[in-house]
């Protein structure tokens, strides 16, 4: 039971003072980073400011105490913006924390039953996809906040191309202050990073728009307008439950569940390349339930792990859990100190840190590189998952782009399922008995290979027999699976040779064919002296029976 066995308890075993200090400093400056990225998350996800701290500190803490991962940071991401977005705006804050919990439960489930390890059979293709699609939803949403520009009275769009056909016609009253505000801060979050290596851009883009907007004569709107401040530490909220809301909330849930598995489990694994480390995705999964949980119970929204945050943690010295559990507790400290400074925030530096924020998670050059090289068929499911997830949301993004990719990867394999006439040569098997190098006519092989599933059944359909055959010789070495409908082929098969008064012989067949073969009660029908190990032992066994 390893592998549910939180990575603190393992980390703590041989803990010492160095390391305490190197975990507190890096959750100090990663609590920095956090800081106005949670903000400008929690706005671009349509709930207060305070909600994305609170996301960061409950969820933060509870993940990393309970996590898989030495040096994994949590908190809201930007893949949930736009789903938190949509669920708050039609069910309000009572639904998003209904399908939050519903969630945490989901991925508690799937940690216990061992799930983690399935999420490497989601495509990279879906997650470039959909990753590539948020980023764009995001940009989209911040359009308006970025030029200013101010809606008619009731106009509230959710869906990305209701926001595109309300910013469109309305782009005449942008407002060249917010404007201003919002390139400069964009500027300097582009630039930071290169003048500036310990402090974090979006932090200087935060203090330098503040003060563009409280010494400068700019009418942009901040924060403070649109929404009210507290500093109150997170308190308890459980939301009326009803049979209704849990079933509308079931799909919401299963989504957020679903991405928070694969958002933490790839922060996960980009976390252990960097340390030469191996995370517990299990306890990974049942942490984040737990986390998400806590989360929506003391006013928080749906969390994750945090791949840049997780990097940052790991830069600056931190190898434990504990430096998550510091960065946690460092914005308690902020929330209570800073908070009611948030307000001065203007909303055109919260659209331009959500622009870098998209940049960052886009992955353009990673979707250029497998529209350039990638196959067919996996460049049709990175589109389509693309636009799925702009045009309509996550869910039917993930939905269909699994549903084609499972399709055509069954269409690639059925293509590589064969069964050939077989004649003998020297390279393929030279030690074979000479008398059997000339077959007589009676006797008629064929070699299959590839796996013999639903989707490539119809090869054995391919194999012709004459009036003069006798023996029908099968040579499995090359077929590594074999399913029902197969099976159901290949019984077929012995009906038509046994009504023609052929017999039939199997060659090297595989371990697990040869299981299906004998639950089916196959081998008992054709005879288990027809089933030789090798090609030289069955075509032994033709010549006897012609």
């Amino acid at each position: 039971m390893n592998s549910l066995k939180p990575m603190l308890l393992t980390c703590l075993k041989s803990y010492d003072k160095s390391q305490f200090i190197k975990d507190v400093t890096a959750g100090i400056i990663v609590a920095i980073i956090a800081l106005p990225l949670s903000i400008a998350l929690a706005l671009a996800s349509g709930v207060g400011p305070e909600a994305g701290i609170f996301t960061a500190i409950v969820a933060g803490f509870v993940i990393s105490a309970l996590g898989g991962s030495c040096v994994q940071i949590a908190g809201p991401t930007a893949a949930f913006a736009t789903i938190v977005a949509g669920i708050v705006a039609r069910d309000g804050m009572d639904g998003l924390i209904i399908a939050t919990i519903m969630a945490g439960i989901f991925l508690i489930l799937m940690g216990l039953f061992h799930f983690g390890s399935l999420i490497k059979f989601i495509p990279y293709t879906i997650t470039t996809g959909f990753t590539s699609g948020i980023a764009v939803t995001i940009v989209i949403g911040q359009l308006k906040d970025f030029f200013g520009v101010t809606y008619p009275d009731g106009v509230k769009p959710i869906e990305t191309a209701e926001k595109i056909k309300a910013f469109v016609p309305n782009i005449s009253s942008a407002n060249t202050d917010a404007l201003i505000v919002g390139i400069i801060s964009l500027a300097i979050l582009i630039l930071a990073p290169y003048i500036f290596k310990k402090v974090p851009g979006s932090l200087i883009a935060v203090i330098v728009g503040i003060l563009m907007v409280q010494f400068l004569p700019l009418k942009v709107s901040t924060i403070g307008n649109l929404y009210t401040i507290s500093n109150s530490l997170p308190s308890f909220h459980m939301p009326a439950i009803r049979f209704s809301t849990i079933s509308a909330s079931v799909s919401n849930a299963f989504t957020i569940a679903v991405l928070a598995a694969i958002e933490s489990l790839l922060s996960c694994v980009v976390a252990d390349g960097m340390i030469n480390s191996k995370h517990r995705s299990d306890m990974e999964l049942v942490a984040q339930g737990a986390g998400n949980i806590a989360s929506a119970l003391f006013g928080g929204i749906p969390a994750t792990g945090a791949i840049a945050r997780t990097a940052a943690n790991i830069k600056n010295g931190g190898r434990t859990p504990i430096a998550g559990m510091v960065h946690s507790v460092t914005l308690i400290i902020v929330l209570v100190v800073l908070m009611p400074y948030a307000g001065m925030i203007p909303m055109p530096t919260i659209a331009a840190i959500l622009f870098i924020v998209a940049y960052n998670m886009c992955q353009w050059r990673t979707f250029r590189d497998l529209v350039r090289t990638a196959p067919k068929s996996d460049i049709l499911v990175l589109i389509v998952t693309f636009v799925l997830t702009v045009i309509f949301d996550l869910v039917v993004a993930i939905e269909i782009g699994m549903v084609l990719a499972c399709l055509l990867f069954i269409k690639r394999m059925s293509e590589e399922t064969h069964a050939d006439s077989w004649v003998y040569t020297d390279d393929d098997t030279p030690d074979i008995d000479e008398h059997l190098q000339k077959l007589p006519l009676q006797i008629r092989v064929y070699e299959i290979t590839g796996p013999l599933f639903f989707g490539a059944a119809d090869a054995i359909e391919h194999i012709v027999v004459k009036d003069f055959t006798r023996c029908l010789v099968l040579r499995m070495r090359g077929v590594p699976a074999l399913d029902s409908t197969a099976m159901n082929a290949l019984q077929n098969l012995v009906k038509t040779c046994e009504s023609k008064g052929i017999t039939l012989v199997f060659s090297h067949v595989n371990e697990q064919p040869m299981h299906v073969m004998e639950k089916a009660g196959f081998v008992e029908l054709v005879g288990k002296e027809n089933f030789q190990s090798n090609i030289s032992a069955a075509l032994k066994r033709a010549e006897e029976v012609i």
